[in-house]
């Protein structure tokens, strides 16, 4: 299997640089042209909790890797949401009757996908572990943490249990029969990352706040409800677990705030003790995923006329960040906390 990384950031640099040291074909793509300068001439190093390496690339920038013009194996995609089309349109060409393209994405992206190559082609992934990319040809890695891959008519099959074989090298990859419940249950976790980005704090210390939590547990409700209405069973991971959150009515308050202590700790040890969120908007000032993750959910909860008023105070506010209007601040938290206290939202 020869895999092409289209994406060779956080996600894509550190699947990739542990394939090469195991031994497997890997090709990276990225538009940074220092980034693919970088890590053929010096390579790419990951830096992580265990272990920091460097692996020998192969690295092309799209225009360089579509001058090749060869047909495309397995590609993993590794972009940002918002660059999902911008990413593959080039390869459209390169894409054969037996290629397949995984996403490893944040977000609902493997309907994108499938929209331009065709659902028997697109192959979806749950990824949950944190990486940085920190300059050219350097990323740093905050250690193994779930990642599932599953066809999205939830078979099991052979590519993918061969996908996951290969993966083995990083750490445990699993295979599911219900990718959608993991993507859906990832997009509630999405909405308490986006909430905890709205100050310069640790993940762990927004989630300490117990003036905090009703508020920031129904955000998620929100999320969960739309899933719902979706015929989606949110899958919990690494201590997040959707079901004791969402239906509301059978939240056991006690439970849920021995859980989110246990997913508070696991925030606090990881080697990024921040969201990939907070460091588009602090760090590297730009865009961050909102657009391509919570406002399709913001429309697909309007087809079900599920009210979801903290959802579009929260994506006002991260937009609001990301034009420098408005600066992090405890008081956007606080914000969320006064809307779901006026009673604006009818649980149903």
């Amino acid at each position: 299997m020869e895999i092409t990384v289209i994406g060779a950031g956080a996600i894509g640099g550190v699947l990739g640089a542990h394939l090469v040291k195991a031994g497997n074909k890997i090709t990276f793509c990225d538009k940074d042209q220092e980034h693919v300068h970088a890590m053929n001439s010096q390579g790419l190093r990951i830096e992580g909790p265990d272990e920091t390496f460097t692996v020998e690339c192969d690295a092309y920038t799209p225009e360089q890797l579509v001058k090749v013009n060869k047909v495309l194996d397995t590609v993993f995609l590794c972009v940002k949401a918002q660059h999902t089309r911008e990413a593959l349109k080039p390869f459209l060409h390169l894409i054969g009757e037996k290629t397949n393209v995984v996403s490893f994405q944040n977000g609902l992206c493997e309907n994108e996908i499938a929209s331009l190559i065709g659902r028997e082609k697109t192959i979806g992934c749950f990824v949950n572990f944190s990486a940085d990319y920190l300059e050219p040809g350097r990323i740093l890695y905050g250690g193994v943490a779930a990642l599932y891959l599953g066809e999205l008519d939830g078979q099991i099959s052979q590519r993918v249990t061969d996908l996951q074989k290969i993966l083995q090298c990083w750490g445990p990859a699993q295979v599911t029969d219900n990718i959608w419940g993991y993507l859906w249950g990832k997009m509630s976790y999405a909405g308490l990352l986006y909430a905890t980005a709205l100050v310069d704090e640790t993940m762990a210390s927004v989630v300490r706040k117990v003036d905090l939590r009703d508020t920031l547990m129904e955000l998620c409700s929100e999320i969960l409800e739309v899933a719902d209405k979706e015929g989606v069973k949110p899958i919990g991971f690494d201590d997040w677990v959707p079901d004791l959150v969402y239906p509301r009515e059978s939240r056991d308050q006690q439970v849920l705030d021995y859980q989110l202590e246990k997913l508070a700790q696991r925030m606090a040890s990881n080697k990024k003790t921040k969201s990939g969120i907070w460091r588009d908007l602090a760090v590297r000032k730009r865009k961050t995923e909102i657009d391509s993750q919570l406002v399709p959910i913001l429309e697909i909860g309007a087809s079900h006329q599920v009210p979801m008023p903290l959802t579009e105070l929260l994506v006002k506010l991260i937009k609001d960040i990301e034009t420098g209007s408005i600066q992090m601040d405890w008081n956007h938290l606080y914000k969320l906390k006064g809307l779901y206290e006026s009673g604006e939202k009818i649980c149903s």
